[in-house]
């Protein structure tokens, strides 16, 4: 079967279709030289004007043969899809000078930024969802005008404490380091290298797991369990490379090991079947 691109043009056609191209522009091309040459190599006038006569009709035949096969491999090759994220975008990829003026594979990137942004903006939204405030049936009886105003909290910790918790929790995982620092007085920050982009695509999908588990685990009035089950999570990524996945069994699927890890059950799964 021929091979079909996904924008639904048959490769194999569309060869066909080119060799049908020249040969009728071979077949145009003898039919002018047959009107160039005219009537010649007959010694007599009506014996030239047969010869040529016949000789213009099959040039003309191979023309109207020559056509009609282009016209139906032109109905085997087929349109590109209306469906086509990027739609006629994908003419920039036959541009000779691609090195100089790499537009599509700028303009592929920049989609698929995109589509991620998309779909890390799409599960933040329903956590926060999830962590918004629920009114409790007396204050949905009250007027909006009575209805006192919500006064911000905040969660002030002793640096003692913040300190403890740290400990507990680097004692706990021994194999990851990570640095607790106050740059600015009392305030503690945790510091963690998840954002330096990584050259192999591997470690790029578990950097972006890590910033949508950062959105999962929130719980700010008790921080000590984010940061505790934060990195319970992150641990499991300890087997990488060993943890085949939990619903296809294998370990490496379009040359990628399994780099998504549940939330609950911390079980690896491929991007494809985690779905």
């Amino acid at each position: 079967m021929a091979d079909v691109l996904s924008v639904g043009v048959n490769l194999e056609a569309f060869a066909q279709a080119i060799s049908a191209i020249q040969a009728l522009r071979s077949s145009v091309s003898r039919v002018f030289d047959c009107l160039k040459d005219g009537m010649r190599n007959k010694e007599t006038l009506e014996g030239r004007e047969k010869a040529f006569i016949a000789h213009f009709q099959d040039n003309l035949h191979s023309v109207n043969r020559d056509l009609n096969e282009l016209e139906r491999l032109s109905n085997l090759v087929g349109k590109p899809s209306e469906n086509h994220p990027l739609h006629n975008s994908g003419l920039l990829s036959l541009d000779p000078v691609q090195d100089k003026t790499p537009l599509y594979s700028q303009l592929l990137q920049a989609y698929k930024w995109s589509n991620k942004l998309q779909y890390h903006a799409g599960l933040a939204s329903g956590l926060l969802n999830q962590q918004s405030l629920k009114r409790s049936a007396n204050q949905m009886g009250v007027s909006a005008k009575r209805r006192p105003k919500a006064q911000p909290t905040t969660l002030v910790l002793p640096p003692q404490y913040v300190d403890d918790v740290i400990n507990r929790i680097d004692r706990m995982f021994p194999e990851m380091s990570f640095h607790l620092s106050r740059p600015n007085g009392t305030s503690a920050m945790l510091l963690l290298d998840i954002w330096s982009r990584s050259n192999y695509q591997v470690f790029q999908k578990v950097t972006d797991h890590a910033t949508t588990a950062l959105l999962h685990y929130q719980l700010p009035q008790m921080p000590d369990v984010v940061v505790r089950s934060f990195m319970t999570w992150l641990r499991s990524y300890v087997k990488l490379f060993q943890a085949p996945c939990q619903r296809c069994g294998k370990f490496l699927q379009e040359g990628l090991p399994p780099t998504w890890r549940d939330f609950r059950t911390l079980e690896a799964f491929h991007d494809t079947c985690r779905q």
